[in-house]
């Protein structure tokens, strides 16, 4: 049964990456505008922003990384909805398909196709002038993070995906994804933001994720937020992961 569900997963998955490969607007979207965002803060606007000793683009990327993955994972939940518009969930209920593949081919394709897209930030990142102090250890931890940010965004980017009625309806769900990250320490520090934007951007998950991405990649002691994202993140996983399961079983299972 295990092999089964992997080799169906596995050829799903490979079904959807051809979708993506051969979508250019999805791969300019999800990759551009990140680092267009990038280009525009750093050459733009950082030259207004202080941050302390680090430069700039060091402060900016591990805030580019969240918001790249939140902009990749809005076209999970796109092609789940054009799929259940052309009937191809239908169509797999009478075939021989572990009917759990079809959502983890959609959530692999995701993780895939954000890991690429997160290297080719980096490199750009590397290009115009970010460096770091992490040793491997660090790396792998970043990674981490980043892996189950992706995971995390990916499952809840499921439900609108199964339960919208419009491609409106489906866009609609990457618009807060995007905008959590602007009102965070991604792009500013919280300690300049005015009162109650303070508190929000202060006590809202992203905050805590970027913190903790920057201080990996800086080489700085990381305290206490790491746990912080971790716990956001694993609840928001778990939370995510059920409500996709009863979502797609109330839908094609009842």
């Amino acid at each position: 049964m295990g092999r089964h569900f992997l080799h169906d997963t596995a050829v799903l998955a490979g079904r959807s990456l051809r979708h993506v490969t051969r979508s250019p607007d999805t791969i300019i979207t999800t990759v551009i505008m990140p680092i267009s965002f990038m280009l525009l803060f750093v050459f733009v606007l950082g030259g207004a922003i202080r941050t302390g000793s680090h430069a700039y683009v060091d402060y900016l990327l591990p805030g580019i990384l969240v918001l790249t993955v939140a902009s990749g994972v809005s076209y999970t939940a796109y092609r789940l909805f054009m799929d259940m518009q052309a009937g191809i969930f239908e169509r797999f209920q009478v075939l021989p398909v572990a009917r759990s593949s079809v959502l983890w081919a959609h959530v692999a394709t995701s993780l895939v196709a954000n890991l690429i897209s997160l290297a080719v930030v980096v490199l750009v990142g590397l290009l115009i002038g970010f460096r770091s102090q992490a040793g491997v250890p660090a790396w792998l931890a970043v990674a981490g993070i980043v892996i189950l940010v992706t995971l995390t965004l990916t499952w809840l980017a499921v439900i609108p995906g199964l339960s919208a009625k419009s491609a409106d309806g489906v866009s609609a769900f990457s618009y807060p994804l995007i905008f959590l990250p602007m009102i965070s320490s991604a792009f500013v520090p919280t300690a300049t933001m005015p009162g109650p934007v303070r508190v929000f951007a202060q006590y809202q998950p992203v905050t805590p994720i970027v913190n903790a991405i920057r201080d990996l990649l800086t080489g700085r002691p990381v305290g206490g937020e790491i746990w912080i994202a971790l716990a956001w993140c694993v609840a928001a996983l778990i939370a995510a992961y059920v409500f996709a399961l009863l979502t797609y079983r109330r839908r094609f299972l009842a």
